[in-house]
């Protein structure tokens, strides 16, 4: 079956090739999936896309004219994607559900480290030969509370490495997970777990619920000076709202993998522009936060993974079997 590879980075091509051998067509496009792109599916059956790829009403009807019957997400979210609309025009949309939760549970735990001990600004000064120790203060992980929001495989991992680390857990989740309790976490309303933890991790997905889930009101009931993490998805924090929380020193610390207008700017070389973005280059002044490329994900294990499971959905789809990683609207 020929597909398309939208948003297609050297890593895709070596993973995602290995993974085929030579079972489909795939045909690596660099660019994103938009309106103006969607006619380089002309001819192919199926399209692959990736996490800043579009796939609303208008861009789905295009597809679906040029002869798309078939879209592959090779990862978990699916908010890009007008499911409701792929319905009604008969195109199927499958996903990776999941890859390696403990590549971006150890990532989260890794940003964690490197905000708190300052290890990124120590690097930066010795190589510079500056061997002094001021502003390098950090804590002690451990005996401190660490909250979890989000408890599924990802959450789960992280509150299972900072349970390691000696913290107490507390955890929120819409459905309880029994390993969260079984290593000792507790779960507790989100007020509880904004008001008693030094430290608090966002690994739940982005719904209508949890669209800026951290706000000014969420930031005011945290306890202050916490540090703040999120590895989930970008629209779950308010950046407005952070921004405001660290200059008046409410918020402690920030450490973000994802951002909510990243899309154009993460998995982008864009060291010779200027960043268009404000709120993302106020961000960056600040020497309490650390960003990082939307980059939690990117392990061998994990992209192996995520090549294989979209490549054994691309089968089914081919065989016209049932497959199931399938989303319904």
């Amino acid at each position: 079956m020929r597909v398309v590879v939208f948003s297609a980075k050297p890593h895709d091509r070596e993973f995602l090739g290995a993974a085929n051998a030579g079972r489909h067509e795939l045909v690596f496009q660099e660019s994103r999936l938009l309106a103006e792109s969607a006619p380089l599916a002309a001819g192919a059956p199926a399209v692959c896309l990736f996490v800043h790829d579009h796939a609303d009403a208008g861009i789905l009807g295009t597809l679906a004219k040029l002869g798309v019957r078939h879209i592959a997400l090779r990862c978990a979210g699916f908010n890009n994607v007008d499911l409701a609309a792929a319905a009604r025009l008969g195109i199927d949309v499958v996903r990776v559900p999941a890859y390696s939760p403990h590549g971006v549970a150890e990532h989260a735990a890794a940003l964690l480290l490197t905000l708190n001990r300052r290890t990124h600004r120590a690097y930066a000064r010795v190589r510079d030969g500056n061997f002094s120790l001021e502003g390098l203060l950090g804590f002690d992980l451990y005996d401190k509370t660490v909250g979890v929001v989000g408890t599924g495989k990802i959450g789960a991992c992280f509150a299972a490495i900072m349970r390691g680390f000696g913290c107490r857990v507390l955890a929120h989740d819409v459905v309880e997970n029994p390993v969260v309790k079984t290593i000792g976490g507790e779960y507790v309303t989100l007020d509880r777990l904004f008001a008693d933890s030094h430290v608090v991790s966002l690994h739940c997905p982005l719904t209508p619920q949890t669209r800026h889930l951290i706000d000014a009101d969420a930031l005011a009931r945290m306890r202050p000076g916490a540090t703040l993490i999120n590895t989930g998805r970008g629209p779950l924090i308010d950046t407005a709202a952070v921004i405001g929380a660290l200059k008046s020193g409410q918020l402690g610390a920030l450490a973000l993998d994802v951002y909510e207008e990243e899309e154009g700017v993460f998995y982008e070389d864009l060291s010779g522009s200027i960043l268009a973005d404000d709120q993302l280059a106020r961000l960056l002044t600040f020497p309490n936060v650390l960003v990082t490329s939307h980059q939690a994900f990117f392990t061998r294990e994990a992209i192996q993974a995520i090549a294989e499971t979209t490549i054994g959905n691309l089968d089914d789809l081919a065989a016209g079997r049932p497959c199931i990683n399938a989303l319904k609207a």
